[in-house]
C-alpha cells in the first residue's frame, strides 16, 4: 500500500505539487504572523535593554514614556541622583514624529539624551558606523532602518540636524526606527511653543483679570515667565550602584519624590501586556483563521484525489484489502501534501521576513511547533476522505 500510495501521488505529481506550494503558501503567512509577534516582544525587549536603565521615573499615576504621555521637570533627575544606590540618572524624552530629509519624509521615533557615550542611560550601545553625539545641538544618530546615511541632513521642526552616527535595531515598541538628538533640541521640539502660540498665551494671560491686580505687582510678569521657561523630560533613567534592588530603590524613590517608578520587569509588562496586547490578539485570530483554511484545503485535496480513483478503491476491497490499508494510504497523502506545504511555507517565510516593515523573528521552536500542527491537521483532514472510501461499495470493481 506504500507503494500505491507514492505511485498514486507521481501519477498526478504536477497537480499534487502545486497544491503543496498553494498550501505553502498559506503556511509561509501562517508563520511569519507568528513572527511579527516574536519579533514586537523582541522589539520590546530591545527597546529596554538599549535604554541602559534599570528603573524608570516617570509621571505620577501614568504607564510612561512608553505606553502613555509623561511630562515631569527636567531638574527632577538631581534629586534622584544623590539618593542612595542610584549611580546615574539621565532625562530623556520621546516623541513619534515625522522626520525629512531633503528626499522623502520618515516616521520615526525621536529620542532627546544627554550628549555623551555608549554606556550613559539612553544612549545607544553601539554604532555601526560613526560616533556618538557629543555636541549639545544639531547632531543625530539614526538608526540604519530609518535609511538615512552619515553625513545627510534631517529637519525636526524648525531646526536642521546631521547625522553623525548610525546604529542597529534602536526601534520603539511600535516598530519605527528612532533617531537620537541632544536633549535640549527635543525639548525645544516636543514642549517649546512657536512664537505665534507664545503670542497668543501671553495675550490670554494679560487679559485674565485673576493675575493682573494692580495690588500684586510682578504676579502677571512672574507667570509669564514662568510659562516661557519651565522645561520637561518624559522620564528620568536610573542606573543602580551594584548590590542594591530596583524593587527597594523605586519605592524609595515613589514615597519621597512623588513619582511613579518602574522597575525592569514592570515595564515589560506594560510594554507586553498592555502595549501589544492588542495587536498579539488580532495575530492570534489569524493564526486559528489561517489554520481551518489550511484544514480545509488538504480535506478538500485529500477527498478528491479520492474520489477519483473510486473504481481502484473498490478493486481493492474486492480482492481482500482490510479498510485499515486503505485509510493509511489516503493519511499518507495527506501527510505528503503537508510535509511540502511546510517545507515550501518555511523557505518562502524565511525569504521573505526581510522585506517586511516590522522585524519578524522566525524562531526553530515555532517552526517545530508548526511542523506538528501541520501533521496533525493533515491527520484531521484525511477522516472525510477515509470516511468516504470506506463507504464505496466492491461491487463497483465489477460495475464500472
Amino acid at each position: 500500500m506504500i507503494s500505491l500510495a507514492g505511485r498514486d501521488i507521481m501519477h498526478g505529481w504536477g497537480r499534487f505539487l502545486l497544491t503543496g506550494v498553494g498550501l505553502g503558501l498559506l503556511i509561509g503567512v501562517t508563520l511569519s504572523m507568528a513572527g511579527i509577534y516574536r519579533g514586537m516582544v523582541e522589539d520590546a525587549d530591545v527597546l529596554l535593554k538599549n535604554s541602559g536603565a534599570d528603573l524608570w521615573v516617570v509621571q505620577q499615576g501614568t504607564l510612561g514614556p512608553y505606553a502613555e504621555p509623561s511630562s515631569i521637570y527636567e531638574d527632577t533627575y538631581q534629586g534622584i541622583s544623590g539618593m542612595q544606590g542610584v549611580a546615574k540618572a539621565a532625562n530623556i524624552t520621546y516623541l513619534t514624529m515625522q522626520v525629512r530629509d531633503n528626499i522623502r519624509e520618515m516616521r520615526v521615533m525621536v529620542v532627546g539624551v544627554v550628549p555623551g557615550g555608549p554606556g550613559e542611560p539612553g544612549q545607544p550601545d553601539y554604532l555601526v558606523a560613526g560616533r556618538h553625539i557629543t555636541a549639545s545641538h544639531y547632531e543625530a544618530v539614526a538608526d540604519i532602518k530609518a535609511g538615512f546615511g552619515l553625513g545627510d541632513i534631517i529637519t525636526i521642526r524648525r531646526n536642521r540636524f546631521r547625522i553623525v552616527g548610525l546604529s542597529r535595531r534602536m526601534v520603539s515598541s511600535g516598530g519605527d526606527p528612532m533617531v537620537f538628538i541632544p536633549l535640549k533640541d527635543a525639548q525645544e521640539a516636543q514642549f517649546l511653543k512657536d512664537n505665534d502660540a507664545l503670542l497668543q498665551q501671553r495675550r490670554r494671560t494679560t487679559d485674565n483679570p485673576l493675575f493682573n491686580r494692580p495690588g500684586v505687582p510682578g504676579l502677571l510678569d512672574a507667570i509669564i515667565a514662568s510659562q516661557t521657561t519651565n522645561m520637561y523630560v518624559n522620564a528620568v533613567l536610573v542606573q543602580l550602584k551594584p548590590g542594591y534592588r530596583p524593587e527597594v530603590v523605586a519605592k524609595t524613590i515613589q514615597r519621597w519624590k512623588q513619582l511613579q517608578v518602574y522597575t525592569q520587569p514592570q515595564m515589560r509588562s506594560i510594554l507586553v501586556d498592555k502595549l501589544i496586547a492588542t495587536s498579539a490578539k488580532q495575530i492570534g485570530m489569524f493564526l486559528v483563521i489561517l489554520s481551518i483554511v489550511s484544514a480545509a484545503i488538504v480535506a478538500f485535496i485529500i477527498y478528491t484525489m479520492t474520489m477519483a480513483k473510486i473504481r481502484e478503491i473498490a478493486v481493492l476491497k474486492l480482492i481482500g484489502t482490510k479498510n485499515r490499508v486503505i485509510a493509511s494510504m489516503i493519511v499518507q497523502q495527506a501527510l505528503g501534501l503537508g510535509a511540502i506545504g511546510f517545507v515550501v511555507g518555511k523557505i518562502i517565510a524565511t525569504l521573505w521576513a526581510p522585506y517586511f516593515p516590522r522585524y519578524v523573528l522566525l524562531e526553530p521552536g515555532d517552526a517545530i511547533k508548526g511542523f506538528i500542527a501541520v501533521m496533525v491537521i493533515s491527520v484531521l483532514a484525511s477522516t472525510l476522505a477515509i470516511a468516504a472510501a470506506l463507504r464505496i461499495d466492491p461491487a463497483e470493481a465489477i460495475g464500472g
